[in-house]
């Protein structure tokens, strides 16, 4: 038996050697790391470069040309794989959306339409966040079309948002600013597709160049031109994004919210920045017309004092609306197209003019007075000239961005008319707190103010009648939203108007006692400034936009 053994006995292997010969083989083999990176370590390309090279263009774009987005919406399937890439791709904050995907509908009960769209920044060759930026923000490449956002320049005045018809910029609570989609421009310059694209797994999202000319005179050969159903009016940017596809589109495709209003976002800083100003600029403007009457200088300083305190008060509420409100002297970079920029450089001049026209009716003045002769005149006219462009400018901030309830006829008119309406009540508070002032005076402020408040509860109410309408118009849907979820601040606010505007100061009209006058006077302004607040609330909360379906917010 043992010489059997020693015939079979078998060369020596590494399942026979002593533990430590094993750990020292061991020790001279790769991990799995490292066999990975020796097997790509020769690789000079991505690895996937062949399933997607084709997927953008080989050459930058020529002069007149840009890169642009071009969907094929036959072999998009919705199923998001876009959102997520973009989403980690560029370490996105939870809620906040660079692409997502939406959904038309339309068709017949017995050939029902249903199409996914996938949308994110379209690369506007006119782009409307670019030039409404105050501190230029924005910067369209001049070789690849692509428009860069520049976070360290964003004071986080959230205004692009209101810009762009396609609600692209996605503001980021954690940094205070806004961003968006760049097309990936770092690994487009490096010859790699961007991260939606890579990762669409039908290849329905493509890299093109369009013609940037050819691209215009098509978007203005046809007036109710629509880069998709139910997008807005693409003559506002000139978008460049491409949807394509091969099958018949039924006309009643739409977006599956069309006939639907979401409620917008207040913007409570603004609301109150708005009607605090535009009450500054209607009380300098009746303590012009007022010194123009040669009243009490008293009661012209008076009021000159109360416009100053609403402008400071309005002012410094405005900066609780910026993200980064440090970076808040950066504002006026942009005075070439930014209408912001220009509503704060008018709030510097309002503000320089108002404190001139104060401390000349504060201080005694003789000495002024006798060297320079009676410049009191001069300095209102100026402050009520600087307070009439402040609302001129917050107008136009509005009526730039498109937006159908936004225009030049109604956003004026409201404007001014909340200046009229509080500088007449202010005044009016005012002047019965002086007695010796021309009962003629008094009696004008009050009739004004009853005049101007019916005119703007008028115009405030031909909203509400569109809600007969039978098409799905934005003012249909903007007066829906008041008739029902916002019925009862829409009651409120009438309510106020009336008793503030009309009711009380028929009440002061017929009496006679002067303190029964002051404590009236002044529940007509407190009802008044409420409910103009609630009317600007309505302003921004109503605000309804067509919306193109996958708007990323």
């Amino acid at each position: 038996m043992i010489h059997q053994i020693q015939n079979t006995t078998k060369p020596q292997t590494k399942f026979d050697s002593t533990l430590i010969d094993r750990l020292l083989e061991t020790q001279q083999q790769l991990t799995a790391v490292e066999k990975f990176a020796q097997r790509y370590v020769s690789v000079t390309s991505p690895s996937l470069e062949p399933s997607y090279r084709d997927l953008i263009p080989l050459e930058a774009p020529l002069e007149g040309e840009q890169y642009s987005f071009e969907i094929d919406l036959d072999a998009c399937s919705g199923c998001k794989s876009c959102v997520a890439a973009c989403h980690s791709l560029n370490g996105l904050d939870e809620g906040e959306i660079w692409r997502n995907v939406g959904l038309l509908t339309g068709g017949t009960e017995f050939n029902p339409v249903v199409q996914h769209v996938t949308s994110a920044c379209h690369h506007c060759v006119e782009p409307a966040c670019m030039h409404g930026c105050p501190v230029n923000a924005y910067q369209k490449d001049p070789e690849t079309g692509i428009v860069e956002h520049l976070d360290d320049q964003c004071i986080g005045c959230k205004y692009c948002m209101f810009t762009c018809p396609y609600d692209v910029p996605s503001y980021s609570s954690s940094k205070g600013i806004v961003r968006k989609c760049n097309m990936c421009v770092d690994r487009l310059r490096t010859g790699e597709a961007p991260a939606c694209v890579q990762a669409c797994p039908s290849q329905a999202i493509k890299i093109r160049k369009v013609n940037i000319s050819s691209l215009k005179q098509e978007t203005a050969a046809n007036p109710t031109q629509q880069i998709i159903p139910g997008a807005p009016d693409s003559r506002l940017t000139h978008p460049t994004t491409r949807y394509l596809t091969s099958r018949s589109v039924p006309e009643n495709l739409l977006p599956v919210d069309y006939h639907v209003a979401p409620t917008q976002h207040a913007h409570w800083p603004l609301v109150f920045m708005l009607t605090l100003t535009q009450m500054a600029a209607g009380i300098f403007a009746v303590a012009m017309l007022l010194k123009l009457g040669s009243i009490d200088t008293g009661l012209w300083a008076w009021l000159n004092v109360a416009g100053l305190v609403a402008l400071v008060a309005g002012i410094g509420l405005a900066t609780l609306h910026l993200g980064r409100p440090l970076k808040a002297y950066r504002a006026m970079a942009n005075l070439k197209s930014s209408w912001l920029s220009r509503e704060i450089l008018a709030c510097n001049l309002f503000a320089g003019a108002a404190v001139s026209v104060v401390a000349w009716g504060l201080i005694d003045n003789d000495w002024l007075v006798n060297r320079l002769g009676d410049q009191s005149l001069l300095l209102s006219i100026a402050g009520a000239i600087s307070g009439a462009l402040v609302v001129f400018c917050s107008a136009r901030l509005y009526i730039v961005t498109g937006r159908p309830l936004w225009t030049v006829t109604r956003t004026n008119g409201l404007f001014f008319l909340t200046a009229t309406v509080l500088g007449l009540s202010s005044s009016a508070l005012l002047v019965s707190l002086f007695p010796e002032t021309s009962p003629t005076a008094a009696t004008l402020l009050v009739v004004g103010l009853i005049l101007a408040t019916t005119i703007k509860l008028v115009l405030e109410g031909t909203l509400l009648g569109h809600g007969k309408t039978p098409e799905s118009t934005p003012w249909k849907l903007a007066a829906d939203l008041l008739w029902s979820r916002k019925r009862t601040q829409t009651l409120l606010r009438f309510a106020l108007g009336i008793v503030g505007g009309i009711i009380l100061p028929i009440t002061i009209l017929l009496t006679n006692s002067g303190p029964v006058v002051v404590a009236v006077a002044a529940l007509s302004l407190a009802c008044l400034f409420v409910g103009e607040l609630i009317e600007r609330y309505l302003f921004f909360a109503v605000s309804v936009a067509r919306r193109m379906p996958g708007a990323p917010n």
